[in-house]
């Protein structure tokens, strides 16, 4: 390592690893399996959450008027989101390509596994869809977005910014021109993703 950002950076990764292993825990827990991306639920577990089911009349009428007001706000967000979408697809499979930059596999990002749960109303799980579909969205683009600088601008930013990616511990200092030489266009980082 080259200095104590990237140690952190190494450390963070480490910890997402180890979250990783938590979430695997889940699953005894719960009673629920996952075969072949599918979530199968144990017989007991899934009574079990059938009657804890909100009623979907229970759901319209609990509905605040700021809520109800939102909704077109908040749905008519998958214009561009889709749009958004469409053109991840046309980039990673032209530009990324052309980097020999391996893709990044969408389904790794956007995860519809919350319509399962027993315990969610038709609505609630219209609205799991949505969340899902927007957040997995959102960082599936930060993931594409991360390669690509990687690629172009591994450099590090002055100042500390809110959110980041993991391609980031492969960026040069700011100020540090020969490790950005190092980095700039280079693939080798990218051998670190598992096939």
């Amino acid at each position: 390592m080259k200095n104590k950002i990237n140690k952190i950076l190494k450390e963070i990764r480490s910890k997402k690893e180890e979250l990783s292993v938590e979430y695997k825990k889940i699953k005894g827990k719960y009673w629920f399996n996952i075969e072949w991306k599918k979530i199968v639920w144990n017989t007991k577990a899934k009574k079990k959450l059938k009657k804890l089911k909100k009623p979907i009349l229970d759901t319209i009428f609990w509905t605040w008027f700021r809520e109800f007001i939102s909704i077109p706000f908040i749905w008519l967000m998958l214009i561009p989101a889709f749009l958004l979408d469409i053109w991840l697809f046309i980039y990673q499979n032209t530009a990324i390509r052309l980097y020999k930059i391996p893709l990044a596999k969408r389904s790794d990002y956007i995860i519809f596994d919350r319509k399962e749960l027993a315990y969610l109303n038709v609505i609630q799980k219209l609205n799991c869809i949505y969340c899902s579909y927007f957040n997995g969205l959102m960082q599936y683009s930060v993931e594409v977005a991360g390669r690509t600088e990687k690629y172009w601008c591994p450099i590090k930013h002055a100042r500390k910014k809110l959110g980041s990616h993991d391609w980031e511990v492969f960026f040069a200092e700011y100020g540090d021109s020969e490790w950005f030489k190092e980095t700039f266009c280079n693939l080798k980082a990218f051998d670190k993703i598992k096939k």
